[in-house]
């Protein structure tokens, strides 16, 4: 089925509208004015309206040309974007980027790359998805990601280009109200059973889930990502473990205390992955920057 509306009539349209006559948009689109007088009147038949009161000196939209006009331009913005991102695409920028961030990578230094980026002018969709324990693996597996940062745990063996990203801290710490904040020595199961913990779930959809910092409690708590789990422990509602490049703040002012534990937590080391052999100048360049960065400082 042929379409009475081409993109040629609304830029026709669209400059008779700017300039106010068919004589000026003729002028401005190299054309003569008999061939737009052609191209209104054969799409005011097909489509069965009248586009321009034609009863003034200047050219004015009927309703129906300003609903044209309002929709028409949009199409005229969206192929012109296409056409971009076809030209883009072929000197190899990938079109959409995204990048898989776990729950323990702060949001600020993520937001400063991206930041970097936009100012490359590349018409790049940038999407970030944020995963927990497995799920940034899981989102590499899936498909769902490019590119993974923040990774833990037990290293696949040769799908992935996987990077270092530095070591997590992790501090056994309590709220100042909290009735283990004046509990002198070294706390002991014992001690932190009779309290809830509050865990980060795992995000993964399809490989296994894992579980990280959970100990004998009275109680588990599970949340979604970390943010939750430090206000969690801020409001004294449970105890348990947390990175300390996130809570150094809480700290320093005292809405957190960290104490002394008995239970094992070595320092953690983190990885960034992107999978094997993919090309794509953006993920080159995020991978470049994100190698960089000082993640837990």
């Amino acid at each position: 089925m042929r379409n009475a509306i081409t993109l040629d009539a609304i830029r026709v349209i669209d400059t008779i509208h700017q300039k106010g006559s068919f004589a000026a948009a003729a002028e401005a689109l190299f054309k003569v004015p008999s061939a737009l007088t052609y191209t209104i009147q054969k799409l005011e038949t097909d489509l069965g309206v009248v586009l321009f009161d034609r009863s003034a000196k200047r050219a004015i939209l009927t309703p129906a040309g300003y609903l044209l006009i309002k929709e028409g331009v949009a199409l005229l913005k969206a192929t012109s974007q296409l056409e971009e991102k076809i030209h883009q695409l072929e000197s190899g920028w990938e079109t959409s980027l995204t990048i898989a961030k776990d729950t323990i990578i702060p949001d600020q230094q993520i937001f400063d790359i991206i930041g970097s980026f936009c100012q490359l002018d590349k018409q790049v969709e940038i999407n970030i998805i944020e995963e927990a324990l497995g799920g940034g693996w899981d989102a590499l597996h899936s498909k769902r990601a490019d590119i993974a940062i923040g990774l833990t745990g037990e290293l696949p063996k040769g799908q992935f280009d996987v990077h270092q990203m530095g070591s997590v801290e992790f501090v056994f710490v309590v709220a100042n109200q909290h009735p283990l904040a004046n509990f002198i020595g070294l706390l002991e199961t014992q001690h932190i059973k009779q309290y809830p913990s509050i865990v980060v779930a795992d995000s993964s959809r399809t490989l296994p889930s894992r579980s990280s910092g959970i100990f004998e409690s009275k109680q588990t708590i599970r949340v979604s990502n970390m943010q939750s789990k430090i206000q969690a422990q801020v409001q004294g509602v449970g105890v348990g473990f947390l990175p300390l490049h996130l809570i150094k703040y809480h700290l320093a002012e005292g809405t957190l205390i960290a104490k002394s534990c008995a239970l094992p937590r070595p320092a953690t080391p983190i990885y960034m992955a992107s999978e094997k052999g993919k090309q794509g100048k953006a993920l080159n360049w995020f991978c470049q920057q994100l190698k960089q960065q000082d993640w837990f400082k």
